[in-house]
């Protein structure tokens, strides 16, 4: 019994040192091709953008119409940019302008993903908007699943527009601690993006879209972290909807984007990407 009992300890201790040290694995699954947005049909630039620490971003840009705003797309952890391209190009056809940024360490961009990294990569995606003349308030930061984490950092320490956000999480710890439940996973997770830490400082309107039937973030999780968020706020419920939830609501979270910016009497401003 002795000799069982130390076998399992063993197990369940390199489990958990394999857990820790291939943790990253576990939240990042970079792509590694490169595609241009004009081979998936979209009509945007190809572009860089560049951080504050030295890393370079592949970006892909179009400009708003005139009276439109400036979205700031941050996606989720799996696969890049061009596996968007359905929700970029209904976007598009809005009239909105879109910066769709791919994180350090994913296909076109240098450096290797972590959360200061990433949410790094979020401020060089605002300063590039801010640096083609788009005006703060007219400047939406949308994130889905684990980019939802990327925008709530940005609007809780930069002015936006609005804040949108599909499937979104209290924290990768809430998240990870559900599925890992046999690991102390709180004390050993580097990345732990506390959403629900940062929410409170975010002043813009707020809205958050959720499936019923999300396996990857449970809907409680989103429930948690729009509890914490200052109005005015929405939170979405799609009735027997998965993960990313938002592609079914597209058209009218584009829709409530344009009218929250509308109603709070944002002014238009110029775009041009140099």
């Amino acid at each position: 019994m002795i000799g069982f009992t130390a076998a399992v300890a063993a197990i369940y201790f390199l489990a958990l040192a394999t857990l820790y040290l291939a943790q990253r694995k576990l939240i990042y699954f970079p792509n590694t091709l490169e595609v241009a947005p004009a081979a998936l049909g979209l009509d945007m630039q190809v572009k860089r953008v560049p951080t504050e620490d030295g890393e370079n971003l592949l970006a892909w840009y179009s400009a708003p119409a005139p009276g439109k705003p400036l979205i700031l797309y941050f996606h989720g952890n799996g696969g890049g940019i061009d596996l968007r391209a359905e929700r970029f190009r209904r976007i598009l056809a809005s009239g909105a302008g879109l910066i769709a940024v791919e994180y350090r360490g994913y296909a076109g961009s240098t450096g290797s993903p972590s959360e200061a990294g990433l949410l790094a990569d979020g401020e060089g995606a605002y300063a590039r908007a801010l640096a083609i003349g788009v005006a703060p308030e007219r400047i939406v930061a949308m994130g889905e699943s684990l980019g939802s984490g990327v925008a709530v950092a940005l609007a809780a320490r930069r002015k936006v527009g609005a804040l949108v956000l599909d499937s979104p999480y209290s924290s990768i710890a809430d998240v990870a601690a559900a599925l890992y439940w046999m690991f102390p996973v709180r004390a050993l997770l580097r990345d732990a993006f506390a959403s629900d830490r940062r929410i409170g400082r975010v002043v813009a309107p707020v809205l958050m879209v959720h499936g019923t039937r999300d396996g990857v973030v449970p809907i409680r999780f989103g429930e948690k972290l729009f509890a914490r968020a200052n109005p005015p706020k929405e939170f979405w419920r799609v009735e027997g909807a998965g993960h990313l939830a938002m592609g079914e609501r597209m058209p009218e979270t584009l829709d409530w984007i344009e009218r929250t910016l509308d109603e709070a009497g944002r002014a238009p401003a110029s775009s041009n990407f140099r």
